[in-house]
């Protein structure tokens, strides 16, 4: 599945767990400004796939699914928006919703999807600004023919990334008078990314609004929206997490003590879960749990509903000394750490601007209880680059949280689970391959919504599944040109013989998190469309063959994948590859291979990435081929410079339809590529088939001759 958003921000100095990686080489961080603690987006763009699942039970797609509310139904929902702007306490000209939850989640419980519900736009990246009177979306080229679609004429598209096209913060100063508010809910955006519109928006005098007790989006919601989720929390087995939580958080409080601090808050989800080794059901199709999470030197609190978890989970907390609190308590608890003079690591990337200000707020409290209220501000300590060495009171550093490298690179354990599902994931698309190329033939109507249904069925029925790692994108002819296509049953396309047919999907299992795209024809391509499929395929295989030293951040690997399009003047608005959680979310940072180069994290080994290249017509066809790769060391005869080079080992094993392959194009080596491949698939997925599905995979996993 194809991920595209400004990377996570790192520090200048970001170094993963010892426990993981002995030494991880340091390097300059690239920055816009050396005022702004860590780059971020302009704005909050990423978020999750609806749906009207508020859990991760698998679920046919056609149940996921909600009808679009009427254009007029969309602007009664503005005016009684607009009409909040001006109650007591409130008293703004504009309010920006975003499509995070508190956490910066890209995948939200349905409960949190507040830029959809207001806006009717159910991509998964975006954002909205209202003022009092006019109401505008920016989304980016994944989803532009979908925001045309579903945004009434009361909204402008503002197609992110384009030419001449503002960022919000710059829109808001050309569209507002000089010296107006601007509200937000300060938990639905990071630190540094509201302390970045924040100096935007300064520049006509405006001023930044958090409006803590409210979400405007929420009042107008009330009764119709959705219950938050309940559902109960697990441990995650100690055989597929590899490592177990008492060294995880020993090596973490390595990291605190060697920075200089006393502790950490974490708020990403998927960082929660894989330092704790638990999982959850909160959040569709990624098994994660609202918390939040506070690392001591001599302790941790959890900060969560009580009633997920369970008896044997409380145990597990206790004996790993975890002590749980009510999730809505985090800001109290926050003041206290400020109040006991801690120092504190934020990632202020990913922490929510509550926090921040809460934090900075309670140490001028606690400078000025020691009589120093004119030097508040001078007293607190706050380093953008590490610990400055005072330790005089409260005092916090801004950096990538050491997390996200240890749970990016994948321990022995983690690494295999990932291969055994991909495997038995392999299984049943050749299963789901083989019934609907034989239903295809035989006439029978099939629409998107239910293929991508009995797509679920094949996979359901694996060992291990838990549910899909996203929604299904099943997408025939026009649709697939739709980056992030979503079919409705009312509203979707037949998959038929005369159109290409773009699956992109992907599954939750016990042991690993699986990601696949495949492009079809099951009748005749046209010549463009084998010639646009197989330069695709050929920057797929350039960057599966890529080998590249090591500390090589993954956007130099970029262009890898499209030069070939670029030969002849195509290319993708989307990156080519992000990163895969073991068990854990289907996209997951810092690293990425994408045109982004703000993100300089080194691809190292055990690193999961995707490698997706594609080529989209809009209202004609969209092509994108995708496996999973991991990092690996590779075999090189030399080592220019004593350092070591690095490539990728396949984890997806489905076969690439060869119909659409166009022979000429492709060099010997480029066919040697591809029989090796098909000849892996076979070697590897035959034994789990048996059948028609096993005949399937022989017949489209034969050897091609170049002529």
């Amino acid at each position: 599945m194809e991920f595209t958003a400004a990377a996570s921000s790192l520090s200048r100095h970001p170094r993963c767990f010892r426990l993981f990686s002995l030494s991880l080489p340091i390097f300059s961080e690239f920055k816009t400004s050396p005022s702004i603690p860590s780059p971020s987006p302009k704005l909050p763009l990423l978020v999750a796939r609806c749906s009207s699942s508020g859990s991760v039970t698998a679920k046919p797609s056609s149940e996921l699914r909600k009808k679009r509310a009427a254009g007029s139904e969309r602007d009664d929902k503005l005016r009684a928006l607009r009409e909040l702007f001006s109650r007591p306490g409130i008293g703004i000209d504009a309010y920006i919703i975003p499509s995070q939850d508190a956490h910066q989640s890209e995948f939200i419980a349905e409960c949190y999807m507040r830029r959809a519900y207001i806006s009717g736009f159910t991509g998964s990246a975006g954002t909205a600004v209202v003022t009092k009177d006019k109401a505008a979306l920016w989304t980016d080229g994944r989803y532009f023919l979908q925001a045309e679609k579903q945004l009434s004429s009361s909204w402008i598209l503002m197609r992110a990334g384009n030419m001449g096209v503002p960022t919000a913060g710059e829109w808001l100063n050309d569209t507002l008078a000089p010296g107006c508010r601007v509200g937000i809910d300060p938990f639905l955006f990071s630190s540094g990314a509201a302390e970045e519109l924040k100096a935007v928006i300064s520049k006509k005098n405006h001023e930044l609004v958090y409006l803590f007790d409210i979400n405007l989006v929420d009042e107008i919601w009330k009764g119709s929206r959705p219950k938050p989720p309940s559902r109960p929390i697990r441990v995650h087995d100690l055989k597929y997490a590899g490592v177990d939580v008492g060294a995880k958080l020993s090596s973490l409080r390595s990291e605190l003590k060697d920075a200089g601090t006393s502790a950490i808050v974490i708020s990403m989800l998927d960082e929660i879960a894989w330092l704790l080794n638990l999982r959850g059901n909160d959040v569709p199709h990624s098994p994660v749990m609202y918390a939040y999470l506070i690392v001591e030197m001599d302790g941790a609190k959890l900060f969560i509903d009580n009633s997920k978890a369970t008896l044997d989970v409380m145990e597990y907390l206790k004996n790993a000394g975890v002590e749980l609190r009510p999730y809505e308590s985090i800001l109290s608890e926050i003041e206290s750490l400020a109040m006991r003079g801690a120092q504190l690591w934020l990632d202020t990337s990913s922490v929510n601007a509550a926090i921040v200000n809460t934090y900075k707020s309670a140490c001028e409290r606690y400078f000025g209880s020691l009589g120093n209220k004119s030097n508040n501000n001078r007293n607190i300590s706050i380093s953008y680059d590490g610990y400055n060495g005072q330790s005089g009171g409260p005092a916090f550093i801004c950096r990538t949280s050491p997390v996200a490298m240890g749970k990016a690179v994948k321990n022995q354990a983690e690494l295999e689970g990932m291969c055994s599902s991909h495997l038995r994931d392999a299984a049943a698309l050749a299963q789901f391959w083989a019934w609907l190329e034989e239903e295809i033939h035989m006439g029978v109507v099939l629409t998107e919504v239910e293929v991508a249904d009995k797509l679920l069925e094949f996979r359901s029925k694996q060992a291990g599944f838990v549910d899909t790692s996203f929604d299904t994108i099943s997408g025939s002819g026009a649709n697939g040109a739709i980056i992030h296509y979503k079919p409705e049953q009312d509203s979707c396309s037949i998959v038929d013989a005369k159109s290409l047919f773009l699956l992109d999907s992907g599954a939750q299992y016990i042991d690993g998190t699986t990601d696949v795209t495949r492009t079809v024809h099951f009748g005749e391509p046209s010549t463009r469309q084998k010639e646009c499929f197989t330069r695709v395929l050929q920057g797929h295989i350039a960057l599966d063959q890529a080998v590249f030293p090591e500390n090589t951040p993954g956007f130099v690997l970029d262009a890898f994948a499209r030069s070939f399009l670029w030969k002849i003047g195509l290319d993708y608005r989307h990156g080519t590859g992000h990163g895969v959680g073991a068990a854990l979310n289907v996209h997951e940072g810092p690293q990425s291979i994408s045109f982004r180069f703000g993100n300089m994290t080194p691809l190292q080994k055990g690193m999961v990435v995707s490698n997706e290249p594609g080529y989209y017509e809009d209202h004609a066809f969209g092509i994108r081929i995708e496996n999973l790769l991991y990092v690996e060391e590779a075999d090189t005869p030399n080592r220019f410079g004593g350092i070591g080079y690095m490539g990728f080992e396949k984890l997806t094993f489905v076969p690439i339809q060869a119909k659409l392959v166009d022979l000429s194009l492709l060099s010997v080596a480029e066919v040697e590529w591809l029989n090796n491949y098909h000849s892996q698939v076979w070697e590897k997925v035959s034994p789990l088939l048996d059948g028609s599905a096993r005949q399937w995979l022989w017949n489209n996993t034969r050897p091609l001759v170049k002529p």
